[in-house]
Order: C-alpha cells, then structure tokens, then sequence
C-alpha cells in the first residue's frame, strides 16, 4: 500500500536546480536511504516532505491520517518545562485531550454555571423556562459526562502507546539519565538536545520518519540501541546518513541525487554502487555505439550526396540523423580524493599518560589514569558521552592541561589534531585559500590549490570566506589543513560529521594508507570497523584497552554478559537446591530413603546433561586462556612487522573467538534444557 505520493517536484536555488520535476511513492514498510554529496539537496528534500519548504513546483501527498515525523540536521528552540513533558507533550492531541478533560470536569464540579449559562431571570412568566432549563442542565451534565468517560478512553490509549513509561523507556535508551528526566528541556546542550527531539519522534510512532543525519550525536552504546530499535519498527523510514553499515543495515532501497536528477535503486548502498555503475557502463556503450553509426552514417552522405543517384538517400539519411534523439553521457559526479603525505617516523612510544587527573568542578573526569599508544597503532576511543573521550584528545592536543600526572609525547612526535568542533578553530574572515595557505607560507598558493582540489574546492571557490561555508565544506577545509603539514599522529574528533557518505569513505580510504599513528573518537561503524586495531572502552574514569575493532569488542561484551548470567544462574540454582535440602532435614528413614531414590533417578535423567554442561564450561576455560595469550602477545605492534608470527597469531586468535561463540550458543541451550528437566521433575 502506498503511503505517500510525490508528483513532478521542482526546487531551485538560483540557478542551481535540486529538483527537476521528480516523482516518486514510498510504500507503508519501505526503508528508503537518501544519498547525494553535500549541497545536492537532501535536506532540501527531507523539509519539503516534511512540510517544512514548499516546492517551487509539483506536490507531496500522505493517506488520509498518516503522520510524518521529521528530525532536522539543525535543531530549534526546546519547550518550556521539564524534560519528559516535553517529549510527553510532543505526540499529537495528547495536550488538547488533556486541556478537553480538564474544561469538562471544572464544569461538572459548578453545576450551577451550566444553569445561568442556559438562563438567568426566574421571576413571574420565566419560572417555566427556568423549569426547562434546570433540565436542559441536567442533560447538558449527562453529555459532558459521556463525553468525559470517552476522552479519558482516549487518553487511556495514549498511556497505554505513548504513555510515560514509554518516553522514559526511550530516553534512557537514547543515554539520558534518570535525573535529567525532570530537569528543563531549555538547558539541554546541541547534542541533547537532537535526542530530545528524536525521543519526541520514536514516542510519537509516526507512520513515516524523516532521519536527516540522526547518529550525529550519538556515541556508540547508544547507537547500538538506536540502531536495534529502528530495525524492530515495520513503519516507513526516509534517512540520510554518512555511516555505511548503519545505512546498510537499515534500508531496502536508494534514492539517489544525481546529476541527471533523482534516481531509484532497490536494495543497499553496496547493490545502488553495483547498479549505477552497470547503468554507466551501459550507457556509455550506447553512446559509443551511436557516434559509430553516425559516424558512418556521415561519412556516406559525404561520400554520395553529390551523386545524383545517391543523393536522395544521402539527404533522407542525414533528415534521419538529424531527428534522432542523441544520447548524453553523464559527468561522473566528483568526489574527495587525497592522501595522506608520509609520516614522519616517531619513536616507539608516541603517547605516554601517567596519574592523569582531570576534573570540571564537581566531575571527576579522570583520576590517576596511566596508558600509552605505541608507533603504528590505530585506536578508537568509544564510551557514552561525558565520559570523557573528547577530554581525552583535547589533553593529548594540549588544548587542556591535566590537573595533575603527565601527558607526555615521544620522540620526533609531530600532532596533527581534527577537533569535533573544528569551525570554531576557523577564521570566519578569512578564505579557503587564506585559511589553509596561513599554515605553509612558504609554499607557493598553486600547491595549496592543488590539495584544496582534492577537496573539492576548484576555480573561485578557494575564495569563498569561511563565513559563507556549509558545515561539510568547513570539514573539508579542517582536513585540507591536516594535509598541508605532514604530521605522524593524528588526533581525530568525530571526522565525518559533516561529511557526505562519499568523502566518509574516502577519508577511510586515506587514513587506511596513512602510515602514522590514529588516535579517534567516532560513532561511524564503518569508519571503526575500518580503521581501527585497538578499541580503547572510556568508563569510571578509566580506559579498558582490547583488541580488534568494534565489532570485535561487541563480540566481547555480548560474550562476558552471556558469561555473567550463566554464572548467575548457576548461583540461583545452587541456592535452589541447599533451600531443599533445608526443607526436608530432620525427616525419619522413609523420608531419607525416598530422598535417595530421587536423587538417583535426577542423576540418571540429568547426569550426562551436566557432564556435557561441565566438559562446555572447560572447553570455555581453556578457550579464554589461549584467547587472552594471544591478546597479550597481539598487543604488541612490533609483532605485526613480521608477518611470519603475526598471520597464524590473528588467525588463532579469531578461531578461538568463533569457536567460544559456538561454546556459549551450547552452554546456553544446554543450561536452557536442564532447567526445563529439574522444572519437570
């Protein structure tokens, strides 16, 4: 079933033009991934849809009672009063069923008011009027009271679907605290503030949801909840997203900013890639194969339109050719593409923290916090926010200075540092090429052109001011930046949050051949999952250091809670047991020996589940041992510049993971089964 229709949709800005007379429909369940480079006209989309921007021509039309709830990159004024009813107030009629209530039973509670209201004046000739009138109150509180009973139904539903339960269930999901709940909406930061307003969207349950960049501002515990709690919904999702594998995970079809307009794409962004460039492909072959048979065709008229007897067929072929449609090759749509200069090589230890201690007032940040990063590692830094990781990079910057203990950098460490807020750091008076040539004054301003080309910023475009830039264009400038010094340990902040999901992965493309040492922050799966060989865990004010990349430390942490509850259960059953053993204590003989026969007939039904059980959980034992051996031996980064040692190591090391994996699906069916046998018995 359709959901919404668009028809013939037309924006310009000037003489650029976004939209060129695009239709489209979106079904009840689809999962639609909108993707274009930065200023092609996403957002533009997303608010005329919404109906926030009226098109210039064309129209937008949803069923009959469908609702479109729509979360902007750029936030606005939050509502007055406490957080949650905020968010509470936000599904729509629930305020105006309250206020409804409200009016009715201050009615109800003054019967006398409805009575002056239907007559005043019961003096001589008016008595009967009053008479009816008194009545005619007393049918007017019989309706009110109806009327209230179906109100408080209705609100009845608007607990039971949008209640309080609900929106607190989805603000702790999206990280807030339970005391924030209560706390003004109006004191929320940027960031809070985009999870306030998507915890509004979720309570509301919208028919169809219009996601423009909505992991901005999410660290990755949250994300993973975003992420499982969009996969479980079956209502219609427009989004737009510079992380590949969260769009990938979320979406069934693209729609696609090109240069020769809007384009549809069943399946992926992996599958949009595959058809796209088969339908280049194929179109260029046309395009080849038609100014061959023109060019035949041409060099037959020019060869026989003087012969008399040829003449006529010359001209009717050239008419022909003349009529036919030509076939326009379309400009492949520029991209980022740069690489990062060679590094230059710094000692062993790069990074050396000891005793760090860091505080904003009352909050302890970090207390006698010790690590250190090593030549060539790649380290992502993940945690919930305010725990500290933006802290952390600004330490290793010098951009904060430690309340006490030691950041120290190594030898010939030269730092190239990418802040989250890096548009602060920009002179907005300043142009592109100004900005960025400031750095190397030395070098001629052609040399600058050339890496600002790789940025995208071609002809007069390096003289736009920073003011005047787009939030993707600043990001662009920032990278440049690092580009123009050659540095070997990169300090990088959220990178792709104003990124496009093309330079996303150029920029992961780059930083992959970057021989240097990574130190970052992001919520980019991909962008992790690509770069990353060490995953540094932020929390109580310290770092929990492990192996691999994100997936590998969610692997990890499903592992230890699976681990903790059987450990849980297994306590709960033991305690089970002693309690029965207590019950029946201090019973005669018949008592002990039908004691006897029933522990004999569990052990013969229950026997080789436990021995199966306990052969799992050494199996388990021995598989972590070698795990955390190869752990300590993979923590050392000279390792991996002997491929001999470090191939079969890695190899060992992701066997035991999967094979552990395997072990715990057992421990817990098997643990599953002798619970539902002990129950039988």
């Amino acid at each position: 079933m359709s959901l919404l229709h668009a028809r013939g949709l037309s924006v310009r800005f000037g003489k650029k033009v976004i939209l060129d007379g695009a239709s489209f429909t979106f079904g009840a369940h689809d999962r639609v991934g909108l993707i274009g480079p930065n200023g092609s006209g996403k957002s533009t989309l997303m608010k005329v849809l919404a109906g926030a921007r009226e098109a210039d021509a064309g129209e937008v039309q949803m069923v009959r009672r469908a609702r479109a709830g729509y979360l902007p990159q750029e936030m606005g004024e939050m509502p007055d009063g406490p957080l949650i009813d905020g968010v509470l107030a936000s599904v729509p009629g629930r305020r105006a069923l309250e206020q409804r209530i409200e009016e009715i039973e201050r009615q109800l509670a003054n019967p006398s008011e409805l009575q002056r209201e239907n007559f005043v004046d019961t003096t001589g000739a008016d008595r009967d009027r009053a008479s009816s009138a008194s009545d005619r109150s007393e049918e007017i509180q019989l309706e009110l009271a109806g009327e209230l009973a179906t109100l408080h139904e209705e609100l009845a539903h608007h607990e039971e679907h949008y209640g309080r339960h609900k929106a607190e269930e989805i603000l702790l999901g999206l990280g807030f605290k339970t005391a924030q709940l209560s706390q003004p909406a109006k004191s929320l930061s940027g960031g809070w503030r985009m999870r306030a307003t998507l915890s509004g969207l979720l309570l509301q349950d919208p028919e169809l949801l219009l996601l423009d960049e909505p992991t901005n501002h999410l660290d990755v515990p949250t994300l993973e909840w975003f992420d499982a709690f969009l996969k479980r919904s079956r209502k219609a999702l427009l989004l737009v997203s510079h992380d590949r594998e969260f769009l990938d995970r979320q979406i069934d079809r693209v729609l696609s900013l090109e240069v020769d307009g809007l384009r549809s794409y069943k399946g992926d962004y992996e599958s949009y890639l595959v058809q796209r460039a088969d339908e280049l492909e194929l179109l260029e072959a046309r395009a080849n194969k038609q100014e061959k048979r023109h060019e035949e065709i041409m060099a037959f008229v020019n060869r026989f339109r003087a012969k008399a007897t040829k003449a006529k067929a010359a001209q009717s072929k050239l008419r022909a050719l003349e009529k036919e449609e030509k076939i326009e090759r379309i400009e492949e749509r520029k991209t980022v593409q740069f690489r990062f200069p060679p590094a230059p090589r710094s000692g062993r230890e790069v990074i050396e923290l000891r005793q760090v201690s860091k505080r904003f007032g009352d909050n302890v940040v970090y207390q006698r916090l010790d690590g250190q990063v090593l030549r060539g590692e790649r380290i992502a830094i993940v945690g919930l926010n305010g725990t500290g990781k933006t802290t952390l990079l600004k330490l290793v910057a010098g951009e904060l200075e430690q309340d006490s203990g030691e950041v120290a950098l190594g030898h010939n460490v030269e730092l190239g540092y990418f802040a989250q807020h890096h548009a602060e750091a920009l002179a907005r008076e300043k142009t592109v090429l100004e900005e960025v040539h400031a750095l190397v004054p030395t070098q001629p301003q052609s040399w600058v052109r050339s890496i600002l080309g790789s940025f995208l910023f071609t002809g007069d475009d390096v003289d736009k001011k920073i003011a005047v830039l787009s939030g993707g264009e600043r990001a662009r400038v920032a990278l440049a930046k690092l580009l123009v010094v050659p540095s070997n340990l990169l300090l990088l902040d959220e990178p792709t949050n104003h990124l496009d999901l093309d330079s996303s992965e150029a920029l992961i493309e780059a930083l992959s051949g970057y021989d240097g040492t990574l130190l970052f922050v992001s919520h980019n799966r991909s962008f992790v999952n690509g770069l990353a060989t060490q995953v540094w865990e932020v929390k109580d004010g310290r770092i929990d250091p492990q192996p691999g990349n994100l997936d590998d430390w969610e692997r990890r942490r499903a592992e230890e809670k699976a681990r903790l509850a059987a450990l849980a259960a297994a306590a709960r059953a033991g305690e089970d047991a002693k309690g029965g053993e207590k019950e029946s204590s201090g019973q005669g003989k018949d008592a002990r020996r039908e004691r006897a026969v029933e522990r004999e007939r569990k052990s013969k039904l229950l026997g080789p589940l436990k021995k199966e059980i306990v052969k799992i959980e050494e199996q388990i034992a021995a598989l972590e041992k070698e795990k955390k051996e190869a752990e300590a031996l993979l923590a050392d980064p000279a390792l991996f510049a002997d491929a001999a040692r470090s191939t079969p190591l890695v190899a060992r090391y992701r066997k035991a993971e999967a094979e552990l994996e395997t072990l715990f699906e057992r421990w817990t069916e098997k643990s599953d089964e002798m619970s539902r046998a002990e129950a039988a018995l």
